[in-house]
Formats: structure tokens, C-alpha cells, sequence
């Protein structure tokens, strides 16, 4: 069943959990996370990032969408940090159901700006819209540790009340301490969730959790339970996948994909299962 964001996360935030989007590069991927969904019965979101979909390439959401109004669970397909409002037209016209305009970089009335363009734009032809508004960490892998953190810019609660009012936007990625990457064990990351609160006490909206992959599990729960609907996930599922394909391929005399790709998806899927489970959404496609 394809719906748009709106419709899914209005129902995880009404329940308190997270729905996982987990961004997809190729369709034995997407596959992949189809499947694992479809067998715990939670909601997914397929996310894609422009350069995920510079690699996958137009013609493959034809089967993406195709598989997604066949799915058993209800499913919407997620443009990720589109970076323009001609990025975002690309998304609607690409068939996406939700899509994300990413302009947390430039100064608050730009980003607002900006925003409120893509909102009219998307809900005039059914995308719902994700905005972001602080600035989350990068790793740095070219510090002198290899660990440094780029500068986070916490969501500001003030701003993030005007910034839903003025723009539209139907859910909220804010920035509480995550970093996009995979943190090394030694580094240890660590969640505002008394910020996640004050800012879900002034907007009962849904909230969105960007590069969530090194925090551990029970700040993520609990982050859930404070008010986080949606969660995006690739650098685990990534790594997952990339690595058991090279421990397969150390064999030399494998060529055929259906020899190598079981394996890998499998590794993708278990990453897959404990974040619907931790993220509480196993299940809850019975509520839609």
C-alpha cells in the first residue's frame, strides 16, 4: 500500500513509535528491506538520496512503486535532503510520495523560504513535506584521530515553533546531537533528549531523527518515546550488506548474482529487523 508521509508518521506519532527509513542504492536492496517489513508487519520508509538515485537511475522506480501498492504494509517512498526546490520537482516527477527540501545550512529565512516553495508545490499534488532546521554533526574522516565531529547546531525550540508555522512543513528533522556516519567504539555519542522534549511539547507534530547509526540503543528507544517518529538508517544497513558481499566474494569462482546478493540481503535484513523492533514498529500495520 503506497501513501504519503503525512499519512504514515500521522499514525506513529499518534502511537508513539518510529517508522525506519532506510535508504536504498540498488533493488536488491530495496528487496530486501520490502521483505523484512512485510515479515515483522511494520510501516516502511523507502528512502533515496539524489545521489543514491544518480546510481539506481529513473527507470527503477517504476518496480519500486509497483512493489510498494503490492506490499502487505503501508509503505511511502521518501526523497532524501533534496537540496532545491528543482530537486524536489525531480521527486514528483520521479513518482515519490514524500520528499525532503534540506536547507538547514543557509540562514533561517532562506531555509524558511525556500520551504514554504516545496510545501506548495508538494501538498498541491499529494508529497507530504520534511523540513530540517539545525545543523547535525559530519564526521571528519580526515582529522588527525579520524573522529572529529563537524560543529552540530542544535535545533533552536523558538525558531523550530515559527519554522513549522510559517512553511507548512508535515514533520520536523531536528538536530539533538546525531552525526551522519558510523562513530568509531571509542567515541561515544550522546542525545539531548531533554531538548527532544522541550521541542515535542511545542510541536506535537512528527519528529524525524537523522544520523541516529552510533547512538546506542537505548537512547534511540527512548528518544522514540519522547517523541521521534521517523528515523532514517543507511550507514548500518550499508555496512551490513557491503560487508558479508566481500566476505562472499573472497571466493573467486562466484560470478552469478543469486550466488552472491542471498547472503548480503540476509545481513541487511537481520541490521533491519533489530531497528523495527527498537524502534517499536513491528506490528503497527495493523493500525493503518
Amino acid at each position: 500500500m503506497l501513501i504519503n508521509g503525512r499519512e504514515l508518521l500521522a499514525v506513529a506519532n499518534e502511537n508513539s513509535f518510529a517508522v525506519p527509513a532506510f535508504n536504498i542504492s540498488d533493488w536488491a536492496m530495496a528487496k530486501g528491506v520490502f521483505e523484512i517489513s512485510e515479515q515483522l508487519g511494520a510501516p516502511l520508509i523507502v528512502a533515496i538520496h539524489p545521489d543514491e538515485m544518480a546510481h539506481l537511475g529513473r527507470d527503477a522506480m517504476a518496480a519500486i512503486i509497483q512493489r510498494a501498492y503490492r506490499s502487505s504494509v503501508p509503505v511511502t517512498i521518501h526523497w532524501d535532503h533534496g537540496g532545491s526546490y528543482e530537486q524536489v520537482l525531480e521527486a514528483i516527477q520521479y513518482g515519490f510520495t514524500s520528499a525532503m527540501i534540506d536547507k538547514s545550512m543557509t540562514p533561517f529565512e532562506d531555509n524558511v523560504a525556500v520551504t514554504r516553495r516545496v510545501v506548495d508545490t508538494a501538498h498541491a499534488v499529494g508529497l507530504s513535506v520534511e523540513g530540517e532546521l539545525g545543523t547535525i554533526g559530519k564526521l571528519d574522516e580526515q582529522a588527525e584521530d579520524g573522529v572529529a565531529v563537524s560543529d552540530i547546531t542544535f535545533t533552536d525550540v523558538d525558531e523550530a515553533v515559527e519554522y513549522v508555522d510559517r512553511t507548512g512543513v508535515d514533520s520536523l528533522a531536528v538536530a539533538i546531537g546525531t552525526a551522519h556516519g558510523l562513530y568509531p567504539k571509542h567515541v561515544k555519542p550522546e542525545l539531548r533528549l531533554d531538548l527532544l522534549q522541550e521541542i515535542k511539547a511545542r510541536l506535537p507534530i512528527p519528529l524525524v531523527l537523522h544520523g541516529g547509526s552510533g547512538n546506542p540503543d537505548d537512547e534511540i528507544g527512548q528518544s522514540v518515546k519522547l517523541g521521534i517518529n521517523k528515523i532514517n538508517i543507511s550507514s548500518d544497513i550499508k555496512v551490513a550488506y557491503h560487508d558479508r558481499m566481500r566476505e562472499v566474494l573472497a571466493d573467486t569462482t562466484l560470478r552469478e548474482p543469486l550466488a552472491i546478493q542471498p547472503e548480503a540481503i540476509a545481513a541487511m535484513k537481520q541490521v533491519a529487523q533489530q531497528k523495527i523492533e527498537l524502534f517499536d514498529a513491528a506490528g503497527k500495520a495493523d493500525l493503518y
